[in-house]
């Protein structure tokens, strides 16, 4: 009996050593693969860390492209084995912004673009509130510059995130300048007129000042647009916008039935400028509102053969 009784007495221990294996043994597994994960994570990205990425961002304000290549190279490296890393994933997105303005081929140039709203847009979900208003303005710069290259319409969104950045205040002086020309093409004149607005406030310049006066001239607001083209021809030291504005100008007094004024602006810019097609496009204009179509279209073909292209020329010469 005792040999019986000692013999179930094993069985149960070793019973008890079996079930206490079962348990402890999943659990070295898991904590195994634990360790074996963590041990490479620590080594995989040991050819690439934050810390010098964020010394090659921080060691020059005034990047060339090639700095900004090498930043994309390495971060891009960097996300291979580290995908959502918030700070890496914000690097490698303003890189291929700057990356992409520095194009001259537009495709490659959309294709960073594409790229940088891309990890902005991930970026954004882990961001810490105090980095989002920033995250928010360059998407909306992003989406700016990538609406001036595509078929396809970028401004609201670009209005939508420079708008963003603003409510959680972030501050850029060229925010006001975006938004403008973003409400521009969209052709909402009077929100555009109102961001230009703002941006005179903070900086004059040629191209704010010009900027108002067509959406002024675009709006029917025709006396509002002549006060900033007068700025213009008044200060500014640019021929070119001296030469843009002389053409609004121009198309401004035509509108009013000023044609003396008119045809004086576009002579004024051709004793500077004998190639301006636009020039000759507007003289054309004031003869035919005059009803002398042979003289309206030989101006016409003057300016096409400057700009064989030129939108308005070529609509006039194909209806008459």
């Amino acid at each position: 009996m005792k040999n019986i009784q000692t013999s179930g007495n094993t069985f149960k221990s070793k019973n008890k050593y079996i079930r206490k294996l079962a348990i402890i043994c999943p659990s070295v597994v898991v904590l195994t693969l634990i360790v074996s994960f963590v041990i490479v994570k620590c080594t995989e990205n040991k050819g690439v860390t934050i810390k010098q990425i964020e010394r090659l961002w921080d060691s020059n304000p005034n990047k060339s492209f090639d700095d900004y290549q090498q930043i994309y190279d390495l971060t891009k490296e960097y996300l291979v084995n580290d995908t959502f890393n918030n700070k890496v994933l914000t690097y490698h997105a303003y890189s291929c912004f700057y990356l992409a303005v520095s194009q001259t081929d537009s495709s490659i140039a959309s294709t960073f673009y594409d790229e940088a709203i891309s990890n902005m847009r991930i970026a954004l979900y882990d961001a810490k509130n105090s980095l989002k208003p920033q995250l928010y303005y360059m998407l909306g710069k992003t989406y700016y510059y990538k609406n001036t290259i595509s078929s396809y319409y970028y401004a609201d969104l670009a209005i939508k995130y420079l708008q963003l950045a603003q409510e959680n205040g972030y501050k850029a002086d060229d925010i006001h300048l975006f938004l403008g020309m973003c409400f521009a093409e969209l052709g909402d004149y009077q929100n555009s007129i109102s961001a230009f607005s703002e941006a005179l406030r903070i900086r004059e310049s040629d191209v704010v000042l010009f900027s108002i006066a067509e959406q002024y001239y675009k709006a029917g607001q025709l006396p509002s647009a002549k006060q900033y083209l007068f700025r213009i021809q008044q200060n500014s030291e640019q021929e070119d916008f001296i030469e843009r504005s002389s053409i609004l100008l121009g198309n401004i007094y035509t509108a009013e039935g000023k044609y003396q004024d008119a045809l004086e602006e576009f002579q004024t810019i051709l004793k500077k400028n004998k190639n301006s097609a636009d020039a000759y496009y507007g003289i054309g204009v004031i003869y035919e509102k005059q009803g002398d179509l042979v003289r309206a279209r030989s101006e016409w073909r003057k300016a096409i053969k400057i700009q064989v292209n030129h939108p308005g020329a070529a609509a006039k010469l194909s209806e008459k």
